[in-house]
């Protein structure tokens, strides 16, 4: 596509948060199977290419960068904002999220430290140090791993091998400032590389107050985030050596729709590996890694008003992810055979403590492990001109809990569940099966595309064996009480998907049409057939913390379907205009409901002037009403809203770019459908309703890279 040439070519880029539609071949990193029919990247940063001298104008981007990294992949066609907080947002994609979709972040996969996820993957992607987002177009191909809905990986900024034999500096600075949050970003690169070597440390820092919309200010919504890290490579002939490190901090940070706040995220990442050819037209690539989340959260340091003695929480949540991968690829990028296995063993404990009384904890996940062992194949190539792309993948998973501990000050009824918990049987397993047939014919300037695949999903830890009735729920944030269940079974997804691409030198067009029929699809349900009636332990517990009508996470039968689609034009030289639409319907098969949590159809629509200095331009970014909402699950509808922002770019010197824009110019108040509900009584959003979406303000960015 002509936008993501002109990205790639830029020396110094931040493009238009537009999905483009290919990876640079240039870029050692690049996912597998990095192809303009299989995946679409977001390009948050087009760094300098070896041997590009010519400075090609490229489109400003259109907004200020969000902390979440989430909310830039939310610009995906299917994409919609998952709002949970600055730095808790997920990736709604074609109707699914939470662990339906794969997040990785340099290409690392990784369990959640949260037991509500307060902190999804992209929590540890700060978008000013981001290159570029990758997502595995409609489904992702078996060599990524299991994955119901598909697949994101979010990509940082790091030091690129030179043409030559000397060390040569690579640096880059980016700092942003936005009124809507009074918040500031810094972040940057410094290296040394060359032919053969490659050294970099990347460092970011964020911080934000609460957030203010067209009716006043969202309380509890600050945020604080530090990151920093190194990375090296050493090119053994066509391959590299690899090994990277990075610690995340996050501080206090305000989650409006949770319970509680973030205290802190400690996370320390390492992995490490060889990517590359190890004889003609043989690929082996390695990897092995290990994630450490150390988490604290609480209702007392931000939270305002602060809890009572008595309600008072203190959560510590532990969780370690050591992942190995192997594959070994025989023939060309375009025409080729890959076998490979992975592993991931992850270890989680959560433990809920009063910090006025030293005799209350409840070890909520007592040593909850989780061992999966996985095995593909893959082949690409072409018959007769079709292009293929098919693959089959086994897992098996296998689950365990410990005995849970209690405080003295624990009441009765807790006691009792943690004591059945503790007798029943905490051990569990599933296999799954995925195959994926991704097909596609180039015709010139059209190529029509055919997905058809089978996609599992095995229960989650918490899902199967969260014997404690909490509003836990991977970041619902709905204020439900949920339970497990251990006799719970994996989902089973059958996809089909049609689309084409038409590419010509000033026009692209890109619909798709797409249907999942989910079997065993895990939500919420009542507890038991006596809803509203408090016949159990359960229904006790979750009636004393303010929930009579507890759900627990059972099997139904669902299906998604709908199109999404993004194009870009240029009926002149100097002026684009480029949008992104989606729609999707998500119903429930086994009873007249309609799926929970299902993103209206929505539309992201830019136009912009394209000067050799200055650019600018205008976005709108507008969703339908959604009405067709889960009633089982007391769903309440939204209201449709669009919003007008500004924006422009100035090249002060072929190395230096300002950014500024105006979001939100009329002031809009709206309410995304997907945001999570205000838990803070010091706000000006009422307990209860949805968060709205930040009101008018200003933001401006400079960038500078050598």
């Amino acid at each position: 596509m002509f936008l993501n040439a002109l990205c790639r070519a830029s020396l110094l880029a931040s493009c238009a948060l537009f999905p483009t539609h290919s990876v640079s071949a240039e870029n050692e990193n690049a996912a597998d199977g990095a192809d303009p029919v299989l995946t679409d990247t977001i390009t948050v940063t087009a760094p300098r290419r070896n041997g590009e001298t010519e400075d090609v104008v490229a489109p400003p981007q259109q907004v200020a960068l969000p902390p979440d990294a989430a909310a830039i992949a939310a610009r995906t066609p299917g994409g919609f904002l998952v709002g949970n907080g600055a730095l808790s947002g997920q990736l709604s994609y074609r109707g699914l999220s939470g662990q339906r979709v794969l997040g990785r972040v340099n290409g690392q996969r990784f369990a959640t430290g949260g037991p509500n996820a307060m902190d999804p993957p992209l929590h540890y992607a700060p978008s000013i140090l981001l290159d570029r987002i990758e997502i595995a177009r409609g489904v992702a191909p078996v060599s990524q791993g299991p994955s119901l809905a598909g697949a994101i990986d979010a990509r940082l900024v790091e030091t690129q091998f030179t043409g030559g034999s000397a060390l040569a500096p690579q640096a880059r600075f980016a700092s942003q400032y936005r009124s809507a949050d009074d918040s500031y970003a810094l972040g940057g690169l410094i290296g040394l590389a060359n032919e053969r070597w490659r050294f970099g440390v990347i460092a970011s820092k964020e911080e934000g107050d609460d957030y203010s919309f067209a009716d006043g200010t969202v309380g509890g919504s600050s945020f604080e985030r530090t990151l920093y890290g190194a990375h090296a490579g050493f090119r053994a002939g066509p391959g590299e050596l690899f090994i990277e490190y990075r610690r995340s901090e996050t501080d206090p940070t305000g989650n409006p729709p949770f319970a509680l706040d973030i205290v802190f995220f400690d996370t320390d990442f390492v992995q490490g590996g060889f990517r590359g050819e190890i004889a003609e037209n043989v690929n082996l690539d390695l990897r092995l890694g290990h994630v450490a989340v150390r988490h604290l959260m609480d209702n007392q340091t931000i939270r305002q008003p602060a809890a009572s003695p008595m309600r008072a929480r203190a959560t510590f949540a532990d969780a370690d992810t050591t992942t190995a991968e192997g594959s070994v690829r025989f023939g060309t990028d375009r025409d080729y055979v890959q076998i490979g296995a992975d592993a991931e063993l992850t270890d989680k404990f959560v433990n809920i403590t009063n910090p006025t009384n030293s005799a209350f904890f409840i070890e909520a996940q007592p040593n909850f492990r989780s061992e999966r062992l996985g095995a593909f194949a893959q082949w690409r190539g072409d018959i007769g001109g079709v292009e293929f792309e098919l693959g089959g993948r086994i897992d098996r998973t296998g689950h365990s809990a410990g005995v849970p501990q209690l405080g003295n000050a624990v009441p009765m009824g807790p006691r009792a569940l943690a004591a059945a918990f503790a007798a029943a049987d905490r051990t569990a397993s599933d296999t799954t099966v995925d195959g994926v047939m991704r097909t596609w014919l180039p015709l010139g300037a059209v190529t029509p595309r055919v997905t058809l695949a089978r996609k599992e999903r095995a229960p989650s830890l918490l899902e199967r064996f969260g014997w404690l009735p909490t509003q836990a729920s991977y970041g619902l944030a709905d204020g439900n009480i949920y339970v497990g269940n251990p006799g719970i079974e994996p989902e089973t997804a059958w996809i089909a998907e049609v689309g084409l691409d038409l590419e010509t030198g000033a026009f692209s067009f890109r619909p798709s049409v797409f249907y999942r029929r989910v079997d065993g699809f895990i939500q919420g349900v009542p507890y038991d057939d006596s809803v509203g009636v408090i016949d159990s332990p359960v229904e006790m517990i979750a009636a004393m913390n303010g929930d009579p009508t507890p759900l627990t996470f059972g099997n139904v039968d669902a299906e998604l379907y709908g199109a999404d689609l993004d194009f870009s034009f240029r009926p002149v030289e100097r002026f684009e205009i480029s949008g992104v639409a989606s729609f999707v319907r998500g119903k429930r098969r086994d009873i007249d409901d309609d799926l929970y949590r299902i993103a209206p159809a929505n539309l992201l629509l830019s136009a912009a002037y394209l000067g050799d200095r200055l650019s600018f331009g205008a976005e709108l970014m507008a969703a339908a009403k959604q009405d067709r909402v889960s009633a089982s699950n007391d769903e309440q509808p939204s209201d449709s809203y669009a919003v007008v922002g500004l924006f422009a770019r100035y090249a002060v010197g072929p190395d230096l770019r300002i950014e500024a824009g105006v979001e939100n110019l009329f002031d809009e108040q709206y309410q995304p459908h997907l945001a999570g509900r205000s838990r803070v009584g010091a706000s000006d959003v009422p307990l209860g309703e949805r968060l709205p979406g930040p009101g008018r303000g200003a933001w401006v960015r400079l960038t500078t890279q050598f």
